[in-house]
Formats: structure tokens, sequence, C-alpha cells
């Protein structure tokens, strides 16, 4: 046996460390909120091996509901939101839990209560279980006004207000991507120490990326600024290479490699969904949270993404993020296009 090489695998930089780490910088912390993230880390490990066994469990397939956005429910969606309700409640640290899956808000019993609000997309992409592809969990953290007295205003709240955000991916690996409003930090779980272990500390997005990512499908239904944009991607007028089109339909895999590799990510509206179609507290609000963090934007075709105020936890908002100078693109077009009405 290599036991050097073993004793230089204990001297990893976990995402336990790494958050006690950023816990003693702030003298006045309890440990409150490294408590919530560890129940939310073990939730995401949990899921983690439920997708990886899905195909052999027969988890796969319909559980024969529909949830609130009128989506068929995987077994696997069931699944992961009861694994994360439960983690989250019994951390003692959450009073309101809004999830993708439930209609209403989770309002925790009194004598569990914490301080902290957590929204979160227990498997987003689901859709996308059956043939491989990518997915994975979002989740945004606010704090609570008054515990005593949570409220549910007290997630209703512009995604400025939220003091952590993340999301895991569970594909070729299990990628965790965190951000406490110092930067973004990625972590991959090592399966042999059952850790996520810090592999990419302190990610930036590329000013400027090659690559645009939308579902070219609804093309036929978006407004001027959108399709203008994605026609210059293409056909670009200034001599410079045209951009790649990647695009997975699974939010967390097309925002983890814009990440990673710049690029522009776009869910805009269209004649089909005025609205546009990703859910602003636990789909927008997290991924434009950590792409300012990295140095990027996220915008709304109207507005900052992160300044929206939403009216109820199931809202919807068009939204293009990533690279910053390639948002400042799409961000003159609606701008010309605001002066010509």
């Amino acid at each position: 046996m290599d036991h050097a090489a073993d004793a230089h695998r204990t001297d990893l930089m976990t995402i336990t460390r790494f958050v006690l780490n950023e816990q003693s910088k702030h003298p006045d912390s309890r440990g409150d909120f490294t408590i919530l993230l560890s129940h939310i880390v073990l939730g995401c490990k949990f899921v983690c091996s439920a997708v990886n066994k899905a195909g052999l469990a027969k988890l796969i397939g319909l559980a024969g509901e529909t949830n609130v956005q009128g989506e068929e429910q995987k077994k696997l969606d069931v699944l992961s939101n009861e694994v994360f309700v439960k983690a989250l409640i019994s951390s003692g640290r959450t009073s309101i839990l809004v999830s993708e899956e439930d209609e209403e808000a989770t309002f925790v019993e009194p004598s569990k209560r914490g301080k902290y609000c957590v929204v979160f997309d227990p498997l987003d992409g689901s859709s996308n279980i059956d043939c491989g592809v990518s997915i994975g969990t979002i989740f945004g953290i606010y704090t609570v006004k008054d515990r005593e007295n949570p409220i549910l205003d007290d997630v209703l709240k512009p995604g400025k207000h939220m003091v952590a955000a993340g999301y895991c991916m569970y594909g070729s690996s299990c990628t965790f991507v965190l951000s406490t409003g110092s930067g973004v930090n990625g972590f991959t779980l090592d399966p042999s120490l059952g850790e996520f272990i810090l592999t990419h500390p302190d990610i930036k997005i590329p000013k400027k990326g090659k690559i645009y990512s939308v579902n070219e499908g609804n093309a036929k239904n978006w407004d001027e600024p959108t399709a203008k944009y994605v026609d210059k991607c293409k056909f670009p007028k200034d001599g410079s290479s045209p951009k790649s089109l990647r695009y997975v339909g699974s939010m967390v895999a097309d925002v983890h490699r814009t990440l990673l590799y710049g690029g522009i990510f776009l869910y805009p509206a269209d004649k089909k969904s005025p609205n546009g179609k990703l859910r602003v507290l636990y789909e927008v609000f997290p991924m434009s949270f950590l792409m300012e963090q990295a140095g990027g934007q996220a915008f709304t075709g109207k507005q900052r993404a992160l300044d929206l105020v939403p009216k109820k936890i199931h809202e919807r908002s068009p939204i293009f993020l990533g690279s910053y100078d390639d948002v400042e693109e799409i961000k003159a077009l609606y701008a010309a296009e605001g002066k010509k009405e």
C-alpha cells in the first residue's frame, strides 16, 4: 500500500472543513448555517446514490401523479422531495420550505424552527432520468425576520437578499457548487470517502464566451431581441467566428457548463410562455446569485434578475445569464427595443 498517498488524501479540503473555515471568519456565528448546509449536503449524497441506482431499483417510471407545474412526476422526484424536506426539517434550522414539488410552502413546527428559509427544486431536469443525462438539485437560502412568526413574505423577497445559493449536479461525477456571498466554489464527491472535496476553488466565469445555450425549437415564438441575439450568435456581422450551440435541456447541466466555460444561457419569454418557463425562487434566483458571484450577469429582459420581487412562490420569469459581455449584448438589444416602443 502507498501509505504516503493515503496520508495525503486525508489532507483534503472537504466541504465540511471549508464551511467551518468560513464560519471561523465570523466570530459571532453559532454554527446554525453550517448545520443547515451539512443537512443539504447529506440530502444531495442520498439523492446522488438514488439516481445512480435508479435503473436498477425500478425507481424510474411515473409515480402516477401530476405536480403543481403540470409535469408528470417521476418516482425519483417524489423520493428526492421527501429526502430534502425531512433533512431540512430535522436540521432544526429552518422555518419555511418551498419546493418545486409542493403546491404550498411548508411551515416547520415551532419546536423544530430555525432562522432560515430554504427554496429548492429537489430534482431539476427529471424528465432526463431515463436517458442518463445530468440532472440536479438547486437551492437558495434566506433568513427569516422573526422565527417565532415566520410568514410567506420571508421567502417572497428579491434574490439579492439570499444568504447562500447552490446546486448539486448528478452527472458523470457528483458536483456541488456553492456560494455564501463571497465567491463561488465547486466540490466533487469522492465516492470512496463519501465526502465532497474542493476541486474548483473560486470559480470565475470568463468575461466573454463562445457558447450559447437555448431551446431553438421555440424560435418561432421568440420576441425580436432574442431572435436578433441568436441570429447574431450564428451569423456574426463583425467577421468573428459563430458561437457554438450547446443545449442539454437540464438547467443544472447547462448552467454548470456556462459557469465553467463561459457563454450565455437563455430561457426567454415567448408567445407560448409569456412569463418564461423557469421558476423565480428556486431556479432563476439561485443560478443568478451564483453567476453574479462568479463575475457574470443575470437579466430578465427587463431588469437585473436578483432585483425581481416575486408575488407567488411558483412564479416564473424569463432569464438570460452567463458571461458579463454576452449578457451586456442582450441587454443592449432589449434597451433598443424599449426605445422603439
